[in-house]
């Protein structure tokens, strides 16, 4: 992908666990690494999985794991090449899950899927800049791709719903082909799966990319044990920026750092009033994350999700804002009676975001090093597409196709949005997350917020850099971790002499 070899010196061990070679190492055992593996083994590749059983940073084991497509589709997603790309990997993957999850469940002997369908709500709390042309866009993506939906009035399509009477539901689109599954019972039958298929297992925490004669050979492991591998595969979501920091930064630094998108989500009992819905029920994507959003989690539970906020580094527990506005917004916005259940689980993630918002899939500057992560929030629902199509390129030097050469790991910063709509995005997520507190303001007051958020993130972003504008949900958070912006500036400083940037 480069245009030289970057200089390397270590020279990998000889062989892996036990004197065994592998065809690929896969570093991180979540939904994506675990998928590749998969498709790796069912093609006759000898593979080795490396990961920590409890997956401490794991965005799957958080994950609410709708299939999201078009219920994620926003204004501005097919506004620009990338957005669209990334629809286009989304419709796609949606076409895969009935077959890949009949294969999985032969391979691991369980039942994944949990909701069938999804009912997309147009409720009071939303912003017409975010909900209203949100739901506008969903319903042009689905006539655009064929897709079929209806237009239902949500209590009567889901009677579980019963909001306070302020955050009714006024419309809803109900998507009857986007369901959804349970991430723990798939990484179950993942785990499965891979092990009947011969894979090898490492329940180890990787420390280094081992590498030499220009190219990478090896995984370096806590205990000082490498595992050789011709290729290896960093899919081990915001936990693959340490070993990227591990490499000579010729290899790194072009790349686009990984952050964290930090997540809680909650599972709730769902008491004896009414049986929980069969489908998801979520809001439009808002306040910088996924909406608001229920999956069934059997006959009596209710999965609730989720929050995002963007951190340098990944964090391990939930903090009381997040949970407080979490479950605020499920009593209020789904469920009134839900303000009296009992919290069975409360889980933590972190999404892999990057610094310029889009996924890392392809080979770096180090031949042999293949990246995987950087998905955010699409990572689990187009988990299929993307074994498959980095299986392709791995096993046969198969071209990339257009939409993910796009996302090639060593690029200029994408932007997507020019600096004035991203201040202006990232102003009307701030104020949506304030309408979903529900609070409680002077009429005027408002008005006088946005300008100062607007002021605000304006001066935030021409303090970061010239021309270039990171994307909203890494601007607005540039306050309070300025962390962010000696990242971006570094990014900036080592993509510019090469590349330049880039956008639509």
């Amino acid at each position: 992908m480069g245009s030289r070899e970057p200089d390397t010196t270590e020279t990998p061990g000889a062989g892996g666990r036990g004197g065994q070679a592998f065809d690929v190492v896969v570093v991180g055992n979540g939904v994506l690494g675990m998928s590749l593996a998969v498709v790796l083994l069912r093609r006759g590749a000898r593979v080795a999985v490396v990961g920590d059983g409890n997956r401490p940073l794991a965005a799957s084991t958080a994950s609410g794991a709708m299939n999201g497509c078009f219920g994620e589709v926003t204004a501005t997603t097919t506004a620009t090449a990338h957005g669209r790309a990334r629809l286009e990997m989304d419709v796609l993957a949606a076409r895969l899950w009935d077959d890949w999850l009949a294969g999985l469940e032969e391979d691991g002997g369980a039942t994944v899927r949990c909701a069938r369908g999804t009912l997309v709500i147009h409720n009071t709390i939303g912003m017409a800049e975010i909900d209203d042309t949100a739901m506008t866009a969903i319903r042009a993506a689905l006539e655009l791709h064929g897709e079929p939906f209806e237009s239902v009035d949500p209590t009567e399509a889901v009677p579980w719903l019963d909001p306070q009477p302020t955050a009714r539901p006024l419309a809803g689109l109900f998507l009857p082909r986007e369901h959804g599954v349970d991430s723990g019972a798939l990484l179950k039958v993942l785990h499965r799966a891979v092990v009947r298929l011969g894979g090898v297992l490492v329940p180890e925490h990787a420390v280094r990319v081992v590498h030499g004669a220009g190219r990478a050979g090896g995984i370096a492991l806590a205990d000082g044990t490498v595992l050789a591998g011709d290729r290896v595969v960093l899919a081990a979501g915001v936990g693959t920026q340490a070993l990227m920091d591990s490499l000579p930064p010729e290899v790194s630094a072009p790349v686009p750092r990984l952050i964290s998108g930090f997540g809680v989500s909650v599972v709730l009992s769902n008491g004896p009033a009414a049986a929980p819905p069969d489908c998801v029920v979520r809001t439009p994507n808002r306040s910088f994350g996924c909406g608001l959003h229920t999956v069934p989690r059997g006959p009596d539970r209710v999965y609730v999700g989720a929050t995002n906020t963007t951190r340098p580094r990944p964090g391990s527990d939930p903090s009381v804002r997040d949970l407080a506005f979490l479950l605020d917004c499920a009593a209020r916005q789904l469920r009134r009676d839900l303000w009296f259940s009992d919290i069975t689980a409360t889980r933590v993630g972190n999404r892999p975001m990057t610094l310029d918002g889009h996924p890392l899939l392809g080979e770096t500057l180090l031949p042999g090093l293949w990246l995987m992560t950087g998905t955010f929030r699409d990572g689990l629902h187009t988990s299929p597409l993307l074994a498959s199509r980095l299986a392709d390129r791995i096993l046969d030097g198969t071209p990339p196709t257009p939409e993910m050469d796009l996302f090639r790991p060593t690029r200029p910063p994408i932007q997507t949005m020019d600096r004035r709509d991203t201040v202006r995005h990232a102003t009307v997520h701030r104020l949506a997350v304030g309408h979903e507190w529900n609070w409680s303001l002077p009429v005027e007051w408002p008005v006088h917020l946005e300008e100062m958020y607007e002021a605000k993130y304006r001066a935030v972003a021409e303090r970061t850099h010239d021309t270039i504008t990171p994307p909203p949900e890494v601007l607005a958070y540039i306050p309070a971790f300025p962390e962010l912006a000696d990242m971006l500036d570094a990014y900036y400083t080592a993509s510019r002499p090469r590349l330049g940037a880039s956008g639509d």
